[in-house]
């Protein structure tokens, strides 16, 4: 269809929105499909109340208890759909055994601790603010160096990919050359000659296990275009426009099939005065949406701390919080650093998350 346009509108959208009015983003395909602006007299979250399974929602990840976590692995399953599984992982401690997930790619986040990945390409340390994404069918193990580590786990059936660039080129956000690899080194403790060594190997989300009277880690060289990648989010260059709010797709940071992950890193806001600088009003038609907060000041939401992850399904409205809205006016830079995982099939939470969950989360745009 062709631009329409009626009654009380600004020339350019995010741009000079008349005063007293709440501007509200309805597109289809995310941020990149047809779109039209809608120009309300109310926040379209200013509900008084909502229930029902679009229910906004909040959970405090690092409150688990450990006797959530599976045995095997040491995590805990928050949210799947049929496009991704969402992990939340601790460990404690070195693993004493491999995994292989013959399922999908795993992608890590690392929100705390540091260590290494020893996999079949060869190790890789992580710090805090480190994705690493590990092919379907990889082995590896993680060793704990330093505290518990905590992971977000984004599982996908379809290969994980950096996604095309189109106009802005294959070097913007990140250069493909700061994605490091492996180094092969041996990683075989001393003394352990003669013992055995377990991997276990998910399919169809059941674990067999498997047992070698060697060291599975024996790979002497490699090449190909498939290999453990990691990612710092310093590494991650964020676009941005003076004179222009732009949608959360221009973060887009990794893609697999109705999966996109996507990287808020620190970044200055508009210099315009009359453009919008926080994330708009939009409802979310055909994704679902999930935010992990990692590090730093989230000035769309007041009551966001590091380690939570709000979860909007799609089809609800969302948006800045009526404080955040006055705040933004006088801030020129975010410090913020989350993580965004998209669903284009729609998530189901899993129960056991009820006990970590912020109930009053839903309501928290009509607080003062």
């Amino acid at each position: 269809m062709y631009l329409k346009k009626r009654g009380t509108v600004p020339n350019q959208a995010h741009v000079e929105i008349p005063e007293g009015l709440y501007e509200e983003e309805h597109g289809r395909n995310g941020f990149v499909g047809s779109v039209s602006h809608l120009y309300r007299m109310h926040p379209p979250t200013a509900w008084i109340d909502i229930a029902g399974k679009l229910r906004p929602r909040a959970f405090a990840c690092t409150q688990i208890s450990e006797t959530m976590l599976s045995i095997t692995t040491q995590s805990v399953l928050l949210m799947q759909s049929q496009d991704v599984s969402l992990y939340l992982c601790w460990q404690r401690e070195t693993m004493p055994y491999f995994v292989r997930n013959a399922d999908g790619d795993d992608v890590y986040f690392v929100h705390r601790g540091r260590g290494r990945f020893e996999t079949d390409y060869g190790v890789l340390s992580y710090e805090p603010g480190d994705y690493l994404v590990i092919p379907k069918g990889t082995t590896y193990r993680t060793h704990v160096d330093l505290g518990p580590s905590f992971f977000l786990i984004v599982e996908t059936p379809v290969a994980m990919v950096v996604p095309d660039r189109g106009a802005l080129g294959q070097h913007a956000l990140f250069d493909k050359g700061v994605l490091r690899a492996p180094d092969l080194e041996p990683m075989e403790p001393a003394g352990t000659a003669g013992r055995t060594w377990e991997v276990h190997i998910k399919h169809r989300g059941e674990w067999t296990r498997v047992v070698y009277p060697f060291y599975p880690m024996d790979v002497v060289g490699w090449k190909g275009d498939l290999w453990v990648a990691k990612l710092n989010v310093r590494d991650f260059r964020p676009v941005v426009s003076p004179r222009y709010h732009l949608p959360p797709s221009v973060h887009q940071t990794f893609q697999a099939g109705g999966c996109l992950i996507s990287t808020f890193a620190p970044r200055p806001l508009e210099s315009d005065p009359q453009a919008l600088r926080v994330p708009f009003y939009h409802r979310n038609t055909d994704y679902d949406e999930v935010l992990f907060y990692h590090d730093g000041e989230f000035f769309s939401r007041s009551g966001i701390r590091p380690g939570m992850l709000t979860f909007h399904p799609q089809g609800i409205h969302h948006g800045p919080q009526p404080q955040a809205v006055q705040a933004g006016k006088a801030k020129t830079y975010t410090s913020e650093v989350a993580v965004m995982v998209e669903s284009k099939d729609p998530f189901t939470v899993q129960p056991e998350m009820d006990t970590v969950e912020i109930k009053d989360y839903a309501l928290s745009w009509s607080r003062p």
